[in-house]
């Protein structure tokens, strides 16, 4: 009769060793080796905006959400049409200006003809009227002619320069044109991976508009808040260890990069070991560009995880802290 109760109390000794087993490995987990400190964050990847300059209907938009694409690379198109036909417009017009260049220098070429015909004729003139075979008016008159020759020449000079600088305004419309142009091929501003795909081909859109959205995979950092206690023993430039939740078989290596100089409240998604301590410092965790460059198919924005770094100069990582990345060997 008596071995119900002592198998009840068996189990229940039985659960309370489990219970205080997982306790103890649940305590061995987060512990924190000495000279370290650990904070949960989030990976931020720099987003870039690929947005119009100029409106327009879109032509084309050759990539899809989840593509990888080359910097340089061309990720959309706009209607051309309208731009193409004032670009063909400007080129007559700069036809135009050199015609009327041509037109202007031989019109000089006239002037300056007229003008040593006069200068001759004055010159006979005058020494007709040293004879006294000439009379005074008619010298008066060569003179004159002489002189209004020698204005129109001026004038034809001028009208020269004018249609050089309308050929060079002429020009330079079309070097604005081919800007415009080539402001309407969207490209890739860096190498990285289309997140958003905002605009569809067919669409008309305001100048400003966003088209894509591109992640920059070779700027990820990861931000994590740091009570005072703790900032300050934190050096610049040092290193750190990336842990995420969903990949807690890999250890990252990052380069602590930033450190705020102003205190701020904890941010509702931070969850701290110490409720109490609600001033927090913003610290920037960064990632390597080659290890990115390596695993970019691994990044993904927004994960959580947990990082580590190093509140005393001298501190050791621990082995389960050892960078270990995908497809090492």
């Amino acid at each position: 009769m008596r071995i119900a109760p002592i198998i009840t109390v068996a189990v229940l000794a039985v659960a309370a060793a489990g219970g205080a087993y997982a306790y103890w490995l649940k305590e061995q987990a987060a512990r924190v080796p000495v000279g370290l400190a650990r904070a949960n964050g989030r990976i931020e990847v720099e987003r870039v905006d690929i947005a119009t300059k100029y409106a327009g209907r879109l032509a084309e938009v050759g990539v899809n959400e989840g593509a990888n694409v080359e910097k340089d690379s061309i990720l959309a198109r706009i209607d051309t049409t309208e731009i193409l036909a004032q670009r063909a417009g400007a080129r007559a017009a700069v036809h135009r200006s050199h015609q009327g260049v041509a037109t202007a220098e031989a019109n000089v070429a006239l002037r300056e003809a007229e003008l040593k015909l006069a200068e001759v004729e004055l010159k006979r003139i005058v020494e007709l009227a040293r004879t006294s075979t000439s009379t005074q008016a008619e010298l008066d008159r060569r003179t004159a002619q002489r002189d209004i020759s020698k204005a129109s020449l001026d004038i034809a000079k001028v009208a020269v320069e004018d249609a050089k600088t309308a050929v060079e305004a002429a020009e330079a419309q079309i070097t604005q044109i081919e800007a415009v142009i080539a402001d309407m091929t969207l490209k890739a501003p860096v190498s990285g991976r289309v997140e958003y795909r905002l605009a569809q081909a067919g669409e008309v859109v305001a100048a400003g508009g966003r088209v894509l959205t591109l992640l920059d995979l070779s700027d990820v950092n990861m931000t994590i808040f740091l009570p005072t206690s703790q900032v300050g023993r934190v050096e610049l430039g040092s290193e750190a260890r990336i842990v995420l939740d969903g990949s807690s078989e890999y250890v990252v290596p990052a380069t602590i990069s930033f450190v705020a100089a102003d205190a701020q409240f904890t941010p509702k998604y931070v969850e701290t070991a110490d409720e109490r301590e609600k001033l927090m410092y913003r610290i920037k965790l960064h990632i390597d560009p080659r290890i990115l460059e390596k695993h970019s198919g691994y990044v993904k924005a927004g994960m959580t995880g947990n990082a580590y770094v190093k509140v005393q100069a001298g501190a050791a990582w621990p082995a389960n802290l050892t960078p270990r990345l995908p497809d090492d060997r």
